[in-house]
């Protein structure tokens, strides 16, 4: 349910900022504790899940082990993979496909109604669930939109976005809001004892990305002023297969192409990958960026 955010009580609720995939897959765990949820758009915009194609990767399918996709993570991860913390991630991967599909995303599924999953590149095994082949994100974000809204426990707050962090005494006390898009309107105060940041990434602070353009890192920087220490804000989303038309954000060919064996060619109609890594097109993100960008 929406309230007017002048009338939120000033309680114990948990705050939870940012209406993509994370913000909303919180506050529907928290149920039926308080949320107030502040979305800066419309749930649905805005949000870098909504625009992911690929799926999701979970070891599902008869044969596959977390153990493997964990070390199929470790192994294309470059030396600087926490080990423990990607198998930790790889066990709560296919018990959170579950909680989605309890929440009514429609997974795609092969004739005998088994989750359907596909390849994508620095995987050995077909671990990628999917919805209708490329539409994933949306499907997902417009599920958990739909749990969200009918969940009473929830009060929504639409089209504000969080500009400050409020400290006292060392500690954070709540948020400084303000109208989305409207930069005189006179900022709203929240008082909080408890804020989750769930504001998505910095993709925008590139030249050119493939993220929507609230992407713009502004949960790290209210955190990183309010005295949060910033750990890694070198690892980015990014797509290694964008195309380069002139717009930003970039459309992109989607890693599923890849996956199901597509590959990739130069201006002179040569086949390149092959000779770069012996995954050729299913290589790592990085190396594919860094191969078609040799080119």
């Amino acid at each position: 349910m929406t309230n007017n955010i002048n009338t939120l009580p000033r309680s114990d609720d948990v705050v939870i900022v940012g209406g993509g995939l994370a913000g909303l897959f919180c506050a529907l765990k928290l149920a039926p504790r308080p949320v107030i949820l502040i979305s800066a758009a419309p749930l649905g915009q805005g949000a870098s899940s909504a625009w992911a194609q690929g799926g999701i990767a979970a070891a599902m399918a008869e044969g596959d082990t977390p153990e493997a996709h964990a070390a199929d993570t470790v192994a294309v991860g470059g030396g600087i993979v926490d080990e423990a913390v990607a198998l930790g991630i790889a066990r709560e991967a296919a018990p959170r496909i579950h909680d989605l599909l309890a929440y009514g995303v429609p997974f795609d599924r092969d004739l005998e109604g088994r989750l359907a999953v596909g390849r994508e590149a620095a995987h050995s095994a077909r671990r990628i669930v999917h919805v209708r082949g490329d539409g994933a994100g949306a499907a997902i974000i417009a599920a958990l939109s739909e749990a969200v809204r009918r969940t009473p426990s929830i009060r929504l707050i639409e089209s504000f976005v969080a500009e400050a962090l409020l400290t006292e005494d060392g500690a954070v006390a709540g948020l400084r809001l303000r109208e989305a898009g409207d930069a005189a309107a006179q900022p709203i105060l929240l008082a909080a004892r408890m804020v989750v940041l769930a504001t998505g990434g910095i993709g925008h602070l590139y030249a050119v990305t493939t993220n929507p353009r609230e992407a713009s890192g502004s949960g790290l920087a209210i955190a990183a002023r309010a005295g949060a220490v910033i750990a890694d804000p070198e690892f980015v989303q990014f797509h290694p297969t964008a195309i380069m038309v002139g717009r930003d954000p970039a459309p992109l060919a989607t890693e599923a192409l890849r996956g199901e064996g597509a590959t990739l060619i130069n201006g002179r109609g040569e086949r390149f990958m092959a000779a770069r890594h012996p995954l050729a097109e299913l290589a790592p993100r990085d190396i594919v960026a860094r191969g078609v960008f040799a080119e």
